[in-house]
């Protein structure tokens, strides 16, 4: 079972990763969504999708978003069909556990969008990091750790994108943020831009093909 959301976003990352990186995905958008759509469980699935990556070796940067997705997939679609505290059962601590290193910090992000939603708020970057993430509070210093490039340049929301552009490109390469840094911040800035804003931040991406469809995937959340 696919969410809807979802589905928009799969077709948005592809078709945007597609005109950035000269790549067709129009004969495989159906077969990932297939893969999102199989009654099999989680880990299966994870199995499926990673078998259509190793087919398809182009698209391979968009993995473990698309490890993200399915995730958020499953808590917004999939667990409906489960027993109710199923999250908490030895079953799904051991999925996590098998799990642990898979996927990237959109995870967050999707979820928090996903709050944003259901409280009718319009997401913030302030709000994202304090009140979603508590990087303020002492029990979540790996939160701070991981967002410290972001919480340190917040200035930027204030700034061209090419400044934001400029901050991505000289990140440490061992920051868990290196490759998210300019979509986060771009959209943070400017959650829904119009065409020519869109285009603004794509002339200025750091990696065009990935940050475009990073970029259209937390699009098609707001």
């Amino acid at each position: 079972m696919i969410d809807p959301k979802i589905d928009r976003a799969l077709g948005a990352a592809l078709e945007a990763f597609s005109k950035y990186s000269g790549n067709d995905s129009s004969e495989i958008t159906g077969q990932f969504k297939s893969v999102f759509d199989l009654e099999n469980n989680f880990l299966s699935k994870v199995d499926a999708l990673d078998k259509l990556f190793d087919n398809h070796p182009k698209f391979d940067v968009l993995r473990e978003v698309f490890f993200d997705l399915l995730m958020i997939n499953f808590f917004s679609a999939d667990v409906k069909k489960l027993e109710e505290d199923y999250l908490d059962s030895p079953e799904w601590e051991d999925i996590e556990e098998q799990t642990l290193e898979r996927g990237t910090e959109l995870l967050n992000l999707l979820l928090y969008l996903n709050e944003c939603e259901d409280e009718d708020i319009e997401p913030e970057l302030e709000d994202y990091l304090k009140e979603f993430l508590l990087v303020d509070e002492d029990e979540f210093q790996d939160e701070y750790r991981i967002y410290e490039p972001v919480i340190a340049h917040q200035i930027l929301m204030e700034s061209p994108v090419d400044e934001i552009a400029n901050v991505a490109g000289k990140l440490s390469q061992d920051s868990e943020l290196k490759e998210l840094f300019y979509p986060l911040m771009c959209f943070f800035q400017n959650p829904q831009p119009t065409t020519d804003e869109k285009n603004q931040i794509a002339a200025k991406a750091v990696n065009k093909d990935f940050d475009m469809a990073v970029f259209s995937i937390l699009e098609s959340f707001v």
